[in-house]
Parts: C-alpha cells; sequence; structure tokens
C-alpha cells in the first residue's frame, strides 16, 4: 500500500493523475504538465512535496553533528538560515543532497530526498551524539510555493513569506525561502490538521496547483541534479561540479577522499547540453563529447526554450572549449551543443 499526503483527498478532488514517488502515490499533474511549468514561471505554483524526508535534531551538540555528518561549513549560516549541503560516505561518493534548515541554536530540520529519509536520519542516530531525533513526515504535510509571484501571496494568504535561504517558525507551520525551480517562493512544512486549509487559501488566492512532473522539468531547467539520476553513492561532488558545496576546512565523512580526488583529478565530469530541436533525450542513452563518452543522466523538454535539454557524464573529462556533443537516440546519432548550466538564466 503506498504512503499518501495528508492532501490525497484534496488532489483527487481536483482532478489530479497520480503516479509512484519512492513509495508515495503524489500527484504528477492537474491540468498538464507543460500549462503547470508555465504558472511557475510567470507567475505561482503550488506543489504537494510531502514525499520528501524532513526530521528534526534538537540538543547541544546539534551544530558539531550536522557538521560531521555533512559536507557543507555551517558556520557560513547562522540560525534563521537555510544551506544546501550534502551527505558523503567514505569514498567520497553523495549519499544524498540535503537542505538544512537552522530553526535555532540547538534546533535543525534536516530535508533529505523521499527515497534516502530513513537512511539519512538512521545515521544521525547512529552517530552515538547526545541529540533527539522526531520523524517530522508522520504529522505534517511539505508544501512547495513557487514563482514570481509566490512571496506576495504568501504574504497576503498566511503573514509568512521569508526571504531567499531564511527560515521562520510560526505554529502551526514552518517556512524556508527554499525551492527547487529556480524561481523566488518557500517551502511550507504544516501540521496535517492544518495542511488542506493552507493548501486551500493558497490555491484560493491564485495559486496553481502543479505536479512532479512540472517540477522536473523546473529543477532540470536550473541545471539542479536529481538524485538517483545525477547524484548517487559512486558519484563525488567534484565529479557533480559541486565543489562550491564542500567546506574544506572542517572534518566530515568523505573529506579524505575528496582531498586525493581534487589532488589527482576526476575521470570523468557532469556537462550540460542542448539539442537545436524538440527531440528529448533520456536517462542512459549514449553519449558523446569530442573523445569523451557516457550516458545521459537526465534529459527533458524545456518549454522555456522549446529544445530538448539534458546532462550527462563524460569520461574522461573533455577540453573546455570541445563544444562538440552527439547522443545517441533509437540507434541514430544526434548532434546537439554543450550548455554550461542552468540553461535558463533567472
Amino acid at each position: 500500500m503506498p504512503q499518501r499526503s495528508p492532501l490525497h483527498a484534496a488532489h483527487i478532488a481536483r482532478g489530479a493523475r497520480f503516479t509512484d514517488f519512492g513509495g508515495w502515490e503524489m500527484p504528477l499533474q492537474y491540468e498538464g504538465t507543460i500549462a503547470e511549468h508555465h504558472a511557475v514561471r510567470t507567475a505561482v505554483g503550488v506543489f504537494d512535496v510531502s514525499h520528501l524526508g524532513r526530521f528534526l535534531v534538537e540538543g547541544r551538540d546539534v551544530t558539531g553533528l550536522v557538521g560531521r555528518l555533512l559536507c557543507n561549513d555551517l558556520t557560513k549560516i547562522a540560525p534563521g538560515r537555510a544551506q544546501y549541503t550534502l551527505m558523503l560516505n567514505a569514498a567520497g561518493g553523495i549519499v544524498d543532497d540535503i537542505i538544512v534548515w537552522w530553526l535555532d541554536p540547538e534546533r535543525m530540520v534536516v530535508l533529505p530526498n523521499g527515497v534516502n529519509h530513513d537512511t539519512v536520519r538512521d545515521a544521525f542516530a547512529a552517530a552515538g551524539v547526545e541529540v533527539r531525533i522526531t520523524d517530522l513526515r508522520p504529522g505534517t504535510a511539505l508544501l512547495a510555493v513557487q514563482g514570481p509571484a509566490a512571496l506576495a501571496l504568501l504574504g497576503a494568504t498566511i503573514g509568512v513569506a521569508p526571504k531567499r535561504f531564511r527560515v521562520v517558525e510560526q505554529p502551526p507551520l514552518v517556512a524556508a525561502g527554499t525551492g527547487y525551480t529556480g524561481e523566488p517562493g518557500a517551502e511550507l512544512i504544516i501540521e496535517s490538521d492544518h495542511a488542506p486549509g493552507v493548501f486551500d487559501s493558497l490555491l484560493a488566492a491564485g495559486a496553481v496547483p502543479c505536479g512532479l512532473g512540472a517540477r522536473d522539468v523546473l529543477r532540470l531547467e536550473m541545471g539542479y541534479p536529481l538524485w538517483g539520476q545525477d547524484l548517487d553513492t559512486t558519484t563525488t561532488p567534484l565529479e557533480a561540479g559541486l565543489e562550491w558545496v564542500i567546506g574544506w576546512d572542517h572534518d566530515f565523512v568523505g573529506r579524505e577522499a575528496l582531498v586525493a580526488q581534487r589532488a589527482t583529478g576526476v575521470g570523468r565530469t557532469l556537462i550540460g547540453f542542448a539539442f537545436a530541436d524538440r527531440r528529448v533525450p533520456r536517462h542512459g542513452y549514449a553519449l558523446r563529447c569530442g573523445a569523451s563518452q557516457g550516458t545521459v543522466a537526465s534529459g527533458n523538454f524545456s518549454p522555456i526554450l522549446e529544445v530538448g535539454i539534458g546532462m550527462g557524464y563524460v569520461s574522461p573529462p573533455p577540453a573546455p572549449g570541445d563544444d562538440t556533443v552527439t547522443i545517441e537516440v533509437r540507434g541514430e546519432w544526434f548532434p546537439a551543443r554543450r550548455v554550461d548550466p542552468p540553461f535558463l538564466v533567472r
């Protein structure tokens, strides 16, 4: 039996089409992926992302624990801020990419990907540190309100409109200026009993309900990686172009492996590319860039650019000026141009 959001009945009432996301039955689309994509790029859309992970970590040792388990430098932020970071294994592979919301000096919300929720939470629990861990998924919903009009709508409806990477706690919800679309907006953790009312208020104020199909296109246009396709436990941040997430001046799991890889250089790298037409590159398609070879990790059609776009890993890393890219589609090779993501500049 799949897990369901506290808003499942509301989605049914609005005609959502559902699909499985890591064991959760979640809306794929309502009116349609392209229409929902345009709503987010031009106005405001709201996504139910309750399948994503979230747990609260509390205690005097919380900052030290987060610093050891995650690779970004927590000293770059302070309570009331959010940070994008990674959990790595000893070999430097990406166990998950994560957002941390720092509520106050001894309380943080950790938000892993849905499929990695248990893995990340269990790693925190097994660290042998005096902290309390509360799983927030059973009693909350998670909404993402995104688009140029998102902050104004949030301020008018719920009285909370956090700035980029700021965190505001106002029971029965916590809001952070984060998202996965490249547009202004916020993500809201809401107590389950209050979630339907908040959802209805957002829609009544003009937000368009959006499914996770549109969210995937929006994130790809911005070059945001997806764990399980662009990132996994065998891929390091250096290979994925995420060195900016690494806080080299503190000790964390995987640091030794990354230091060694930085010294020797990576054997493969993630590149972006775009077709000249509407042809769509798919995950697993063969990919060439000059003398380098590999496979497509993520690909889709961009409704804004009106061409197929994608990212993939090639080995060895191609020269910076080598823009000759070809992708195999059903046995035939087609030309594309190399693009350094984001594909869409906001």
